[in-house]
């Protein structure tokens, strides 16, 4: 019985030992906004805790960009790539909206629906 128990705490924890070592993905995303609009493929973006995460974004029109829960918020020139680089230590839900044109940045004022949702799940 003693090595019943002591072979599944051993499983356990080698387990556990496996999951927690999982190396952490660099994750690029290539972005492209037209006609106000980010591709439905691209509208929701899945990434793990831990993972190094680059979005960059390229538009056909100048605005400004937030992802909130990491408070990153970018002005996105027409025609160029402009990238958010960050580190997905937190997880859940996070929506990038656009922000207004005009009223400088670090505001919150948004449009109601994100433009693209990135979703951290735990290691």
């Amino acid at each position: 019985m003693l090595r019943l128990v002591s072979a599944r705490w051993a499983l356990a924890l080698l387990l556990a030992a496996g999951s927690a070592g999982a190396p952490a993905a660099e994750l690029t995303f290539d972005i492209k906004i037209e006609h106000g609009r980010v591709p439905d493929t691209m509208r929701l973006i899945r990434v793990n805790e831990g993972d190094v995460v680059k979005l960059r974004w390229t538009s056909d029109q100048p605005l400004i960009l937030h992802l909130h829960g990491y408070d990153i918020e970018k002005r996105i020139a027409a025609g160029a790539v402009t990238e958010f680089a960050f580190a997905a230590y937190a997880t859940g839900r996070f929506p990038i909206h656009v922000h207004p044109q005009g009223g400088g940045t670090g505001g919150h004022a948004h449009e109601d629906v994100p433009w693209a949702t990135i979703e951290v799940y735990p290691r």
